[in-house]
């Protein structure tokens, strides 16, 4: 053959393009652009991770909610709390306010998007770079296939960030649970949606322009299967949907995207590689769910008509503050349906609440026919046991029996009627979530709620007061003063937690901690219903969180001749007026005062509204560090952040030192 010389070389534009082979090769790259990514954000998260494994509270609920045998647990009691001096901010903590400050503008929440700035640059970066694996080095005219091709280079990250139970999860630290990544998997979802519609799209024009059948053949009717099923998963998928028919979304997801994968790998044979990896995240995801699953007894205490108190004993590790549990009530109709509530509690040897049982303590406000359910359960129990005492009940034995009386009346001396408990078994299942800000290492920090919303901050104060009162500031604490703030919309509604503020509230008086409670009432119903929250004041206004603020953080010297203007106005609006703040010599802290009934209400606009925060809690200096943690509606959470990224920005507050922020919204 050597004698005939090299062989011939076809020319360029005769030779034939193995299209199939870029378009692999495209997919690759656009898995290295995203693990690439993925990588870099878990080296940045480092060092909350390693902060969450020296606390001992990374690992904490990877196995679920543990519980006690032993009935009678060592007593451990309180130690004698050890004094803060603060001798100027180390170079790492001066980097780290000077990064706060450089990314706070990312912090800012867009109406209507429900992600923050920072979200979206992220979500608009990765349609860019699908766009551009979909369009380089392809003429989508002639190559319909690169589209589908990216479609399924996306189904990992679907998968990977809808998980409940992830390695992602852990690896990012604490408080980067599924609910916080779950914007990615929605997404990617809508980003599969387009370019597979691209894919089909360009498919039926070929074939049209050819005068082929576009059904008949296997590939283009699984094609077209393949789709529709994904449309269905799309339509299913959108906000009113999850709202108010989320049981029906979460049936129709399930059997749609099984039905999906089926379709899709009898569509085609390069399917095969990129459901492997999907089915990995979701079977750890169920292996590590039947393994934190928990068949427990519980208690239902119906407080009002409004909430429900959940109250599962002997489960005393496994959750850290600020996390939440899926919760399955065995009641008639109800097996199959199960929710998330935060654990208003920290665990037993942290926690200071000792007036509720010890456990997993959960609120459940009435809010949809889940909820209504149970409240209307244990309310008609309760009311069915009544007449059973009453019918039973001995003439001799009736004043005793009227002592045990099962409703709970508001006043401001004391409550000293029992609440009703109606028993009942529930599945858990969890902890997921908690809070990315470790409050220990700021001096000052805010705690706001919105309605129920207070299940997350309360556990929260439950946890950081316990840390730096009843476990002396072992980890190293530094928080000064707390404020805890708190919007009902009627006054009723503070007996929800009441008992609970009651005992952290008091613990804290004791101490060199400073923590003052505002309750902010936005319906003028029921006054006379205030319990007697130590250092607590009740206003009737919604406030302005941005002003709280720049209350907090700005010396009192500043807003003096500000506060002597608006004087008469704030004194007008307060209904629990207070006596003035008595600095203890030993603590350095303002003496609290137990809330007492007014006979004069007024209201006022909120744009006019001045806290008096500051009044309140001792000042203790700047540069100590300010943490923001918010929970409730997703306009409250929005303002806060917003509200913090306004204070980094403007030179108001001064130098605050480092600054966290966490908000909790669990939207569908």
């Amino acid at each position: 053959m050597s004698g005939y010389g090299a062989p011939p070389v076809v020319p360029t534009q005769f030779q034939i393009v193995n299209t199939g082979k870029i378009d692999q090769d495209w997919q690759r790259k656009f898995t290295i652009i995203w693990a690439s990514v993925l990588a870099f954000s878990v080296v940045i998260s480092l060092p909350l991770l390693v902060r969450a494994l020296r606390r001992g509270t990374a690992l904490k609920g990877l196995l679920g909610i543990s519980e006690v045998w032993d009935r009678n647990p060592q007593y451990r009691g309180i130690k004698p709390s050890t004094s803060l001096r603060r001798d100027g901010q180390s170079q790492p903590r001066t980097i780290e306010a000077a990064l706060n400050r450089v990314v706070s503008p990312l912090w800012w929440r867009i109406p209507g998007l429900s992600l923050n700035v920072g979200q979206v640059l992220l979500v608009v970066a990765y349609l860019v770079v699908v766009l551009i694996c979909i369009t380089t080095d392809a003429t989508l005219i002639k190559n319909a296939n690169r589209a589908g091709y990216i479609a399924l280079a996306q189904l990992p990250i679907v998968f990977l960030f809808a998980a409940k139970n992830s390695v992602l999860s852990l690896l990012l630290g604490p408080g980067n649970g599924y609910e916080k990544l779950n914007f990615i998997h929605k997404w990617s979802g809508r980003s599969i949606f387009i370019a597979s519609l691209l894919h089909g799209a360009l498919w039926i024009r070929d074939h049209l322009e050819i005068q082929e059948a576009i059904l008949g053949e296997v590939k283009e009717t699984t094609g077209v299967a393949a789709f529709g099923i994904l449309c269905v998963l799309v339509l299913t998928s959108i906000l009113p949907v999850r709202r108010y028919f989320y049981q029906a979304f979460y049936i129709i997801h399930f059997l749609a995207y099984v039905s999906f994968f089926i379709t899709l790998c009898y569509h085609t044979p390069y399917a095969t590689p990129w459901i492997f990896p999907p089915l990995a995240f979701y079977g750890l995801d169920i292996l590590l769910r039947m393994i934190r699953l928990r068949i427990k007894d519980a208690v239902l205490v119906p407080v009002n008509s409004q909430m429900t108190l959940i109250h599962v004993p002997d489960c005393t590790d496994g959750w850290t503050a600020g996390q939440f549990i899926r919760l399955r009530v065995f009641l008639s109709g109800r097996v199959f349906e199960s929710h998330p509530l935060s654990i208003f509690t920290a665990p037993p040897e942290i926690s200071c609440v000792t007036s509720l049982p010890q456990g997993v303590n959960l609120g459940a406000r009435v809010m949809g026919d889940w909820t209504k359910a149970i409240n209307a359960y244990a309310a008609q129990t309760v009311e069915e046991l009544r007449k059973i005492d009453e019918t039973e009940a001995c003439p001799e034995n009736e004043k005793e029996k009227g002592a045990q009386t099962f409703t709970m009346e508001a006043t401001t001396s004391k409550r000293t009627a029992a609440l009703p408990e109606v028993p009942v078994q529930v599945m858990i299942d969890g902890p997921y979530g908690g809070c990315s800000v470790d409050l220990g290492r700021y001096e000052t920090v805010l705690l706001f709620a919105g309605g129920s919303g207070a299940t997350f901050t309360l556990g929260l104060l439950d946890d950081i007061v316990g840390r730096c009162v009843k476990r002396s500031r072992e980890g190293g604490e530094v928080t000064k003063r707390i404020e805890f703030a708190w919007c009902v919309r009627s006054f009723g509604a503070i007996d929800w937690f009441a008992p609970a503020l009651m005992d952290i509230a008091t613990l804290a008086a004791s101490s060199d901690l400073s923590l003052h409670i505002s309750v902010y009432v936005t319906c003028l119903c029921n006054p006379e219903a205030i319990p007697p929250i130590p250092n607590c004041d009740v206003t009737i206004v919604r406030p302005s969180i941005y002003k709280v603020l720049l209350d907090i953080v700005t010396p009192p010297e500043a807003l003096d001749m500000e506060r002597a203007s608006s004087s008469s106005e704030s004194e007008a609006i307060m209904v629990t007026p207070r006596a003035p703040a008595i600095h203890d010599a030993k603590h350095k802290r303002p003496s609290t005062a137990t809330t007492q009934q007014s006979s004069s209400v007024a209201t006022v606009d909120s744009e006019a509204f001045e806290p008096s925060v500051r009044n309140r809690l001792p000042w203790v200096g700047t540069g100590g560090g300010l943490a923001v943690c918010a929970s409730g509606p997703e306009n409250l959470t929005r303002e806060a952040a917003n509200a913090l990224a306004r204070l980094q920005l403007s030179k108001a507050a001064g130098d605050v030192g480092i600054v966290g922020l966490h908000t909790e919204v669990f939207a569908l």
